[in-house]
């Protein structure tokens, strides 16, 4: 929900879900990604959107007990799962804050791995899938984040990835699907040009239908979610319900190809 967020913040309002998720239906999208609290729930769900997952963020670096997930996670995770939703999202915080990130340690990035573990156990009986999303716009914490779930989590916890931060920090997404199958568990479908959004997903740096065929290759089955950011360094000519709506557009083609 972040890029229908950033309609409104920038007009210094509120966001109104019931005018959100009107768009989101008239978009032609499925689901939502949000807390999944019941006034939320119910709106959604009364305009025939189901609710697909919950992102949480978290300073993931920091010690177990610093997280204190029966306040920060565990509540999130059991409105989620009575709201039928499946994906719990659980996103690396920046160390030192979001105003300018530091480089992780080694020993940040395997504690990060296990504290993803230790999440995932104890969702496990919610029957929720934990997976990571990559947030970092440079390429030691990027690589550093997915080696966290890669070689440190235990093999339950999963991939979210982010197609536009991975791109903005250097990396290719396309690769990541390919390298590992197994680990991917949901996806934020955004494109870039450098570490700038582009206004849909059709256009930019990454080849949008090469990475639906490296996702048909593996056989997935999961969520694809849409993160367009209308910014004016990219200057959108159209509403983000009208880019929505092309990008689901060509989504299908590719879908419908692989």
């Amino acid at each position: 929900m972040f890029g229908w967020n950033v309609n409104y913040w920038t007009q210094d309002k509120e966001p109104v879900w019931e005018e959100i998720f009107r768009e989101c239906v008239e978009a032609g999208l499925d689901a939502v990604e949000i807390d999944a609290v019941p006034e939320q729930t119910e709106t959604a769900k009364a305009l025939g959107l189901a609710v697909s997952g919950t992102y949480v963020g978290l300073a993931l670096h920091e010690p177990f007990e610093a997280l204190d997930i029966d306040n920060n996670v565990i509540p999130a995770a059991r409105r989620l799962a009575e709201a039928g939703g499946t994906d719990l999202i659980i996103n690396a915080d920046p160390k030192g804050g979001w105003g300018e990130a530091q480089p992780k340690t080694e020993e940040e990035f395997r504690r990060q791995g296990d504290n993803l573990a230790r999440i995932a156990a104890a969702v496990r009986p919610l029957g929720l899938k934990v997976s990571l999303h990559n947030h970092a716009a440079d390429k030691h914490n990027a690589e550093g984040d997915l080696r966290s779930v890669i070689e440190y989590a235990s093999p339950e916890v999963g991939l979210c990835i982010d197609t536009g931060w991975a791109h903005a920090a250097g990396c290719d997404p396309i690769d990541w699907i390919r390298k590992y199958p197994d680990r991917v568990a949901a996806l934020h479908l955004r494109n870039q040009n450098g570490d700038i959004p582009t206004e849909d997903i059709l256009t930019g740096e990454i080849n949008m239908r090469d990475l639906i065929a490296a996702l048909a290759e593996i056989g997935y089955t999961g969520w694809l979610s849409f993160e367009l950011w209308h910014r004016e360094d990219n200057n959108p000519q159209r509403t983000l319900t009208e880019d929505t709506r092309l990008s689901i557009e060509g989504l299908k083609r590719w879908l419908a190809e692989f």
